[in-house]
């Protein structure tokens, strides 16, 4: 991995782009970088090439930064994740040729520094922050020795655990078993949506699948609902995400429903299970991805968001009927509490979301679709709202610019404000921030790259 920070110029490529950028706009200051302590992972591209780098930034409201000489390379990141303020980890499947994962910090002098660990993390699905780790997981097939008559295989978790402090990278321990298979008792295997600490334990979404092979032939088939006997495939098929394997019913035969699982600690070995019936599956869909959709509020109230996403499903047995839609479960309690539902789609003109994050106190901030969930998947994420949790009240983000091409991977918050990545057609990407409370956002720092993917905060610590 290229590690070296840029002392001088960039290539030529890179310049060509920031020069061609720089004359058609009046760029504001430059931030003064002593004391820097925000990140921006950017990329750069030019003539079909793309180099990524980590952007130092004393500040995240205004002025402007650049790639010249201030930015350490590297192999870019599937996800971003920032850990306390102390690691950044660029998470990375590792398909093919793909980059491997490793973590950056800011040393005693304040330069960004790539740690000496390099992971293979497996494909994952969702991740997040547990404890001493980051954890990635996936849903895949068991071990061989649990085939059933026919070969099939049952569905299990697929676990990355990176220990932070240690700097050691672990997947699936050796004799742990991470059942997926009949997760939920309805025969169904599930993928976790999202990691949320509370009280010591791990709250995720459980994300029904459908049947997987080994389901299906299960028992003779008794787990296939009556009526549903044709949604199982003949053949294989689809591609990507949607694959599907012969002898598999793809995707969940129960739309109406949204189970939580509170497992006791990291290892995922036992658990509780609660449902409701109020909201669909929670979690946000894009491709492989499945983001988190379950966030507690600053006085533990934990609060459950549904886009509702089954409505996209081609066969109507398997698409929902619930809206868009929010549940909570209580600080201190692990069951859903009965007084709370809001519909957001009755507050947003039968719009949906794509993601979710908690900015502070009871104020989440949704990146809504422009038009609502449909078959033929015409909506596009393209827009902000502010939710304010108590009192069930959706208000629409002012003050983003009209031509945005796209948003990054997740804002950095602090202070009642989210700083969100906002990418646009025709200037630098820059960072919006939204307050909270008045759901109005303000241009802050201007970056000088083609796309920025993540910001956060890394403070200097000794090693």
């Amino acid at each position: 991995m290229k590690k070296n920070l840029f002392k001088g110029l960039l290539s030529a490529s890179v310049m060509a782009v920031v020069f061609a950028a720089c004359e058609s706009q009046v760029e504001p200051p430059m931030n003064d970088l002593d004391g820097a302590e925000y990140v921006i992972a950017s990329s750069v591209t030019a003539s079909n090439s793309t180099t990524n780098v980590l952007i130092s930034s004393s500040s995240l409201d205004s002025g402007n930064v650049s790639v010249m000489g201030n930015g350490l390379v590297n192999d870019g990141a599937t996800q971003w994740v920032f850990y306390k303020d102390k690691y950044l980890y660029g998470l990375t499947y590792n398909q093919g040729n793909a980059a491997t994962t490793r973590s950056f910090i800011r040393n005693a002098e304040g330069e960004l520094e790539a740690r000496s660990g390099e992971y293979a993390v497996k494909r994952f699905t969702t991740f997040g922050v547990y404890d001493k780790y980051v954890m990635a997981t996936s849903t895949g097939n068991g071990p061989t020795e649990w085939a059933d008559e026919n070969g099939y295989l049952p569905k299990m978790f697929l676990v990355s655990y990176l220990d932070v402090e240690a700097e050691t990278f672990t997947a699936n321990p050796t004799g742990k078993a991470y059942m997926s298979e009949n997760f939920l008792g309805n025969g169904e295997y599930v993928t976790l949506a999202g990691i949320l600490e509370r009280d010591g334990k791990l709250l995720s979404a459980a994300v029904p699948m459908g049947l997987s092979q080994y389901g299906v032939k299960d028992g003779g088939g008794k787990w296939i609902v009556e009526g549903n006997e044709d949604l199982v495939k003949t053949e294989a098929g689809g591609s990507g995400s949607g694959a599907y394997q012969k002898d598999e019913l793809q995707w969940t035969q129960y739309p109406n429903e949204c189970w939580v699982a509170i497992f006791d600690d990291a290892s995922l070995t036992s658990k509780k299970l609660i449902r409701t019936d109020k909201i669909s599956y929670a979690c946000g869909r894009n491709k492989s991805q499945y983001y988190q959709m379950i966030w507690a509020a600053d006085n533990g109230d934990v609060y459950v968001f549904s886009p509702s996403y089954a409505k996209t499903m081609s066969d109507p047995r398997q698409q929902t009927t619930l809206p868009a839609g929010v549940v909570r479960i209580k600080a201190g309690e692990e069951e859903f509490d009965p007084t709370y539902y809001v519909n957001i789609e009755e507050k947003s003109n039968g719009r949906a979301f794509l993601r979710s994050w908690h900015i502070a106190e009871d104020y989440f901030l949704l990146l809504m679709y422009d038009s609502p969930l449909t078959v033929d998947k015409t909506f596009t994420a393209n827009q902000l709202a502010i939710f304010k949790a108590e009192t069930g009240e959706l208000t629409e983000v002012e003050g983003l610019p009209e031509n945005i091409s796209g948003f990054g991977n997740a804002p950095y918050c602090e202070n009642g404000k989210a700083y969100i990545a906002v990418t646009t057609t025709d200037s630098y990407p820059a960072i919006y921030v939204v307050d909270a409370k008045s759901a109005k956002a303000l241009k802050g720092v201007t970056i000088e790259a083609t796309q920025v993917n993540g910001v956060g905060k890394l403070k200097k610590i000794n090693i």
